[in-house]
């Protein structure tokens, strides 16, 4: 969501920060725009949609300084246009903004007062006249910085330009992240290292109420009372040729064939298969004495949090209490603390810039919990504020919609209740080795689902598909989780009303909607280990009954028990038990989502009115 670049010294300014804004498109955004400063006066270019319409505006224009910044902007306040899109300037001071400025409108009519006049609908306008406001009276830019975000109440991440410091921008962070680029004989900020990676692995990563000015050959940071402080520069590992579609003809794609290989590494990173040895990261509490793990997540991440409660809670023995996080800080809460401080704060995140995660995380942590977060971002905010982070190896996914991110959340969970059970003696040497082996299978098993036949058959499903308004998706167990995440996928990239229910929650109200319209995607693998698949069979005959269309996921036994009831078949690998229930029936509903979206039309790696990374709430 949002994306900010900035650059200072190279004569390739504007160059580098069209560069670094199309890294970030995979973020989500309706705007662009770019902002130089030259000889005192901003030049600034805008066009609404995607970042191609920006850059042939930008060769009219032959825009040319060392300084300049760049946003790429999803709507919050006021529609997309290119009014709205950033950066936003008033006579003396240009900024780009990152977050939601809740007083908005109060600032805006103390400012009209003073004699500001707006050009926007959006609440970031405010923030240049402010900044302008105590600049025009100190004509200090660290003074008229920190007395204006005094003034803001919300989430911010800005990069200013000051009319008058041809060789400046200054930066200031509350709520939304922001990095620093430290190069030679020039310096950058991006909202996201990615935007970066081409011109430098050295960044500073900024903490919330923390500020800098940022010149060619200069880096000042600084606190809110203005006291500057030293920050570690950090060496990053990102290999910024990693960022390719490697000939697939989108990102998604490409990151839902990557599945197996992001199993196959998260075992190398945190198991020893030789051995069955599991050698997660120190935890900064005794792991032994939790009781209870209450997890806390959003959209897929929720999903993945889903599948962790049945894994721990099969495995370890463990109670686990799943929390929707956009709902977490807004009930009564009774926090175990003292005495009875054995419950465990479990987040979830791939960015690990998740607003309402991270604001209850924040809210966790002043209650005095313990914090394990789960992130795929080492240096982001929730890595910084957690006691401990098991980080994800996923790499960096550039679809909007997430796929490898899932499965790298489940396998490193799958291994954070193997590790629990074990030391907890829930689980026997021998159950922790089949355990392992089960993750280390679930890598060859998928790759038998991109098979070509098996592809080209999901291919005309989705076909088939295209023109229904509405699915319904169902299951049990852990397939139920995959029922829940299968909806998502496909009503963020196809459009279509798609719902994921608990298949035995088919006949208390929602089976009202079957008829000879509604497909119905029926996910119910074979488990020798428990009876769901029946009681599922026996869900999908009520469809049945009743003229829907049945579109069966199972493995060849079930596909055969179930026969002729259903209007067509996916088939996947025989499952060995409930973690490979969790990561492979998943493979075939993401590929669906992927080509009904594709034979639709839409924008498949950026669907309408989605961000990559939802970091207002």
């Amino acid at each position: 969501m949002c994306g900010i670049v900035g650059s200072v010294g190279s004569d390739n300014s504007v160059a580098i920060i069209l560069d670094g804004l199309k890294k970030l498109e995979y973020r989500g955004y309706d705007s662009a725009g770019i902002a130089i400063l030259e000889k005192e006066k901003f030049y600034t270019v805008k066009e609404e949609g995607k970042i191609s319409r920006l850059e042939s505006a930008l060769k009219k224009k032959k825009l040319k300084s060392i300084i300049g910044i760049g946003h790429t902007r999803w709507a919050t306040h006021g529609r997309p246009s290119k009014e709205n899109a950033h950066p936003h300037a008033s006579s003396k001071v240009c900024v780009v903004h990152n977050g939601i400025i809740e007083n908005h409108q109060e600032l805006r009519k103390k400012l009209e007062k003073a004699g500001s006049k707006f050009l926007s609908q959006t609440d970031t306008e405010v923030a240049p006249h402010l900044i302008e406001y105590y600049f025009s009276r100190s004509g200090d830019v660290k003074k008229s910085l920190l007395e204006a975000t005094k003034e803001i109440h919300g989430t911010f991440a800005l990069a200013v330009m000051f009319s008058g410091n041809d060789d400046l921008i200054a930066v200031a962070k509350r709520g939304s992240p922001l990095v620093i680029g430290v190069g030679k004989n020039a310096n950058y900020i991006a909202s996201d290292y990615y935007a970066l990676a081409a011109h430098t692995n050295k960044i500073i990563v900024l903490e919330d109420n923390e500020f800098a000015l940022i010149s060619k050959n200069k880096i000042i940071i600084f606190d809110v009372k203005g006291r500057e402080i030293k920050k570690e520069i950090q060496e990053m590992e990102f290999e910024n040729n990693k960022i390719s579609k490697d000939g697939y003809d989108h990102f998604m794609l490409k990151e839902i064939y990557e599945q197996p290989r992001v199993i196959e590494e998260t075992i190398q990173a945190y198991a020893d298969l030789s051995n069955s040895s599991i050698h997660l990261p120190n935890f900064a509490f005794d792991i032994k004495k939790i009781n209870k793990i209450t997890i806390v997540a959003c959209g897929t991440s929720y999903y993945a949090g889903m599948v962790a409660k049945y894994l721990i809670e099969k495995i370890a023995q463990l109670e686990v209490e799943v929390d929707i996080a956009s709902e977490f800080r807004y009930r009564a809460h009774p926090f175990r603390q003292g005495k009875e401080d054995d419950n465990l704060m479990l987040f979830i995140s791939q960015s690990g810039e998740t607003a309402d995660t991270l604001a209850a995380l924040k809210y966790a942590k002043a209650n005095k919990q313990k914090i394990l977060s789960i992130v795929n971002v080492a240096h982001s905010t929730m890595a910084q504020l957690s006691d401990s982070i098991i980080r994800t190896v996923a790499g960096p996914e550039i679809g909007v919609a997430s796929t490898k991110a899932y499965t790298a959340q489940i396998s490193v969970l799958a291994l954070l209740a193997i590790h629990l059970g074990f030391i907890r003696g829930k689980i026997s040497p021998k159950n922790k080795t089949k355990l392992l082996q089960e993750i280390a299978e679930s890598g060859a098993k998928m790759s038998d689902i991109f098979d070509r036949n098996a592809v080209k058959n999901i291919k005309k499903i989705a076909q088939s598909l295209v023109k229904d308004k509405n699915l319904l998706y169902i299951g049990r167990g852990v397939s139920q989780v995959t029922a829940f995440e299968a909806a998502l996928k496909i009503r963020e990239l196809s459009y279509i009303n798609a719902q994921g229910i608990a298949a035995g929650e088919l006949k208390h109200g929602t089976i009202a909607l079957i008829d000879k319209k509604m497909p119905v995607i029926v996910i119910a693998p074979r488990l020798a280990e428990n009876d769901l698949f029946e009681k599922t069979v026996s869900n999908a005959q009520e469809v049945n009954a009743r003229g829907g269309k049945i579109i069966f996921i199972s493995d060849k036994k079930g596909l055969s028990q179930f026969g002729k009831l259903a209007d067509k078949q996916i088939e996947i690998p025989e499952i060995d038990g409930m973690i490979q229930e969790a990561l492979l029936p998943i493979i075939p509903t993401q590929l669906l989502a992927y080509y009904v979206s594709l034979f639709k039309g839409n924008d498949v790696d950026q669907p309408r009115n989605l961000a990559k990374s939802v970091t207002v709430e």
